[in-house]
């Protein structure tokens, strides 16, 4: 019989097969207050979520400590790797930080050298995201990596603002992710054994 009161660490807690269940998701995984937790309670966050995974957490730990556990860890370690992402790379962080960056390019528009630096954050930080959350099996070479970064950046500095964050993000995402475009990703049943790659 299988026990009520657990939940499969390693799956999410709702419906992926209704637009409401994948809703509820992203906004848990994204919740932005999950930015400011400290470092010590990610990494016990972890721990936690690793004994419950086999069955070893501490006595007495209530569902509510695993869901909260699950939580911060998947919303600052890396799905593929298990390793702490940086904060400003964070899904958590897309919104406070998209925002900042964002108030910034709409307040400081009136010179070009003004346009230029926000445009340039704004890329960093778009690139950054796309680097951190890749796909870990996507390895690029700092080669690679320069291309890519150079590449987004410039496309953004040709155009205003509002074309320059489009084009930007046009090539920003396939431009860091071209691993995954050229090479595929690793597909994997509900029982999480690799099937085959996407490519």
């Amino acid at each position: 019989m299988v026990d009520a009161s657990r939940i499969d660490i390693d799956n999410t807690l709702w419906d992926q097969s209704t637009f409401l269940g994948r809703l509820k998701h992203f906004f848990w995984v994204t919740d932005p207050r999950t930015c400011i937790v400290s470092e010590r309670s990610l990494d016990e966050a972890k721990i936690l979520v690793e004994q419950y995974r086999i069955g070893k957490e501490p006595p007495g730990t209530t569902l509510q400590q695993v869901v909260y556990a699950k939580k911060l860890y998947e919303s600052a370690f890396h799905p593929d790797t298990g390793e702490k992402q940086n904060v400003f790379g964070r899904m958590s962080f897309q919104v406070p930080g998209g925002m900042a960056i964002t108030g910034a390019m709409l307040q400081f528009y009136r010179t070009m050298p003004a346009v230029v630096f926000w445009q340039w954050v704004n890329q960093s930080f778009n690139a950054l995201v796309n680097y951190t959350n890749r796909n870990a099996k996507s390895s690029l070479t700092p080669t690679q990596l320069g291309v890519a970064y150079v590449s987004a950046s410039a496309s953004a500095l040709r155009y205003v603002p509002f074309a320059a964050v489009a084009a930007a993000n046009c090539a920003n995402i396939p431009l860091m992710r071209q691993t995954e475009l050229i090479n595929g990703v690793d597909v994997f049943d509900d029982k999480g054994n690799k099937l085959t790659e996407s490519r």
